[in-house]
């Protein structure tokens, strides 16, 4: 009996410390190989517009697009917009921003509110690398 008891009580632990861990946000760097962060904005916090980001990036090198080579892409930035499945070409409109020049920063104009920002690095076809190689942050524009 104080087996099973000992067991439960370990259970608890472990399911507790899962729990109380907070997720990781878009500004921390990657503990996998490849990945990709925001140096800022930083994850929930207040900025005026325009609002400077600045793109991270591991294991990769940022090249601009037009050609596949491996270990390479260049930066998407997705403005309140749901990221693409991997191998999915990222679209080109007023919520898909491409650089494809392979740029690492820029400034944007947001209108006042909540706003996620959302980074998917892409190949040179603009193909996404899925979640892997994709990182958001919540922001309050003023």
């Amino acid at each position: 009996m104080q087996y099973r008891f000992a067991v439960l009580l370990a259970a608890a632990a472990a399911l507790s410390a899962c729990v109380s861990s907070p997720p990781p946000n878009g500004n921390t760097p990657p503990s996998a190989a490849q990945g990709v962060y925001f140096i800022e904005p930083a994850d929930g916090s207040t900025v005026s517009s325009p609002v400077k980001v600045k793109f991270g990036l591991k294991g990769m090198t940022v090249k601009p697009a037009g050609e596949i080579v491996a270990g390479t892409g260049h930066h998407h930035l997705l403005i309140d917009a749901a990221s693409p499945k991997q191998g999915d070409v990222i679209p080109a409109d007023e919520k898909h921003l491409h650089f494809g020049k392979g740029q690492t920063e820029t400034e944007l104009k947001l209108p006042p509110g909540n706003h996620v920002l959302t980074m998917q690095f892409a190949d040179g076809l603009h193909q996404s690398y899925g979640d892997a190689m994709s990182a958001s942050v919540r922001i309050t524009v003023q």
